[in-house]
């Protein structure tokens, strides 16, 4: 595929640059889509699409699947830091499962805002994950939690929810 203008062009270059330069892992399985993988910490790694188009460029992360419960107080959480983002907000899709997205002007693709809109997607998705699986799927912790202590099984993995539990515990 060949890009059908300059500005489409330059702006696959601006993001290929940013992510050499950042050391991210990244694909491009076809000219100017990218899958550019950020490293975290709570949530160990998320995939951030970046899709130069003619409208602009799209930006698109799956931070959790559709939460198994307390739908409207998860819903209230995600609107409530979308004022606080830059370059991206919460969004729900038709399935419930829960992404970062963002619609950019070709424009705007300097590499200091790509830069900056993959710290976004990585501090958002990597900051707000526990919370939202204790929010959404806290009935499904507490329960594997429970089964693991009664068979003696490692927690390790849940090490993170721990003070969660203990708060919750009736």
């Amino acid at each position: 595929m060949t890009y059908q203008t300059a500005e489409l062009a330059d702006a696959a270059e601006v993001i290929r640059a940013v992510v050499a330069e950042g050391g991210l892992s990244a694909e491009e399985p076809e000219p100017g889509r990218f899958v550019v993988e950020l490293p975290g910490e709570k949530r160990l790694k998320t995939a951030c699409w970046l899709i130069v188009g003619k409208q602009g460029l799209s930006i698109e992360a799956f931070v959790v699947r559709k939460p198994d419960e307390n739908h409207e107080q998860v819903y209230r959480w995600l609107l409530s830091h979308n004022a606080r983002m830059f370059g991206v907000a919460w969004s729900v899709a038709a399935s419930g499962d829960i992404f970062l997205t963002g619609r950019w002007p070709l424009a705007a693709v300097t590499a200091a805002d790509i830069d900056r809109v993959l710290g976004s997607v990585l501090q958002n998705a990597d900051d707000s994950f526990n919370t939202l699986l204790e929010l959404g799927f806290g009935s499904s912790i507490r329960r594997e939690w429970a089964w693991r202590t009664s068979r003696g099984e490692s927690r390790a993995n849940l090490a993170a929810f721990e003070a969660f539990i203990e708060r919750t515990a009736d």
